[in-house]
């Protein structure tokens, strides 16, 4: 029987797969459009602008394993009370089908604050990276589990020619060297296993220790408690991504302030 993160992940990259060759807009212009854009806020410099660890919080509807966590959420006023927790930037699920978000989503918190904001999405195809551009974004993520290495690298030097950056996200030490590879100086660790779908906080862990100085470390998944965070900050991290339970929280700018205050001012040497 399939494990459950595995089904997950397959079925909502299929889908996405799916429509890439349903749409016929031309690529040439797409990229045109996305060049011609206004210049991207830095995500990547917001991450190490100073010397506490930095929270990318993230504004997320529902997810496939847990169903409808803020269905009703107001992306403006919850980018505004991250903000105020001192969040560096923001992640916005986009996705409509598995996790109920939209371009919307992504424009409306984007106009909100000043922070620069990642497209978390599942990003399959050229016009992919042009639309996270297009809508406003300033950072895309690329999957190494769902891509190619052929993928992953057209797909990372095409968000670099438009102007935007790249989260590569990565499960283990494979994916890491793929990321490297191709250049990738913002990794994400998801700390979520995709066999167990369990949270696995010995791989962030093993994973941070793995990663060069250049690159910019980013713990995602499983981030539930200021402790949380600390124990990331002492195993090399820059900054965490958190959704779950920052939406799910009464005081969003406050659980954002806790994750920041609770780790130590500056990563180990």
């Amino acid at each position: 029987m399939p494990s459950p993160a595995a089904t997950y992940l397959d079925r909502i990259v299929s889908a996405h797969r799916a429509a890439a060759t349903l749409d016929f807009r031309s690529l040439d212009n797409l990229v045109d459009q996305a060049r011609a854009m206004p210049p991207a806020r830095g995500f990547a410099a917001a991450l190490r602008a100073d010397e506490q660890l930095a929270v990318i919080a993230e504004i997320k509807r529902r997810s496939p394993s847990k169903g409808d966590l803020s269905p009703g959420l107001d992306p403006t006023r919850l980018a505004k009370e991250y903000a105020a927790g001192g969040a560096a930037c923001l992640s916005v699920l986009t996705d409509q089908a598995f996790f109920g978000g939209s371009p919307t989503d992504l424009e409306a918190a984007r106009a909100a604050v000043a922070l620069p904001v990642l497209r978390k999405d599942f990003t399959v195809a050229p016009a992919d990276v042009c639309d996270a551009r297009l809508m406003g974004a300033d950072a895309v993520l690329l999957i190494a589990a769902a891509l190619g290495d052929d993928e992953l690298r057209r797909l990372h030097a095409l968000a670099a020619d438009v102007g935007i950056e790249a989260l590569v996200e990565v499960h283990d030490e494979a994916e890491l060297e793929r990321a490297l590879a191709v250049g990738a100086m913002l990794v994400g660790v998801n700390q979520r296993d995709l066999v167990t779908f369990e949270v696995d906080h010995e791989r962030a862990r093993r994973m941070g220790a793995a990663m060069p100085d250049t690159v910019v470390r980013v713990a995602e998944s499983g981030v539930r408690s200021a402790e949380d965070a600390a124990a990331l900050r002492a195993a090399g991290y820059d900054a965490v991504l958190v959704g779950e339970s920052l939406v799910t929280t009464a005081d969003p700018a406050a659980a954002v302030a806790a994750l920041r205050a609770a780790a130590p001012a500056a990563k180990p040497t």
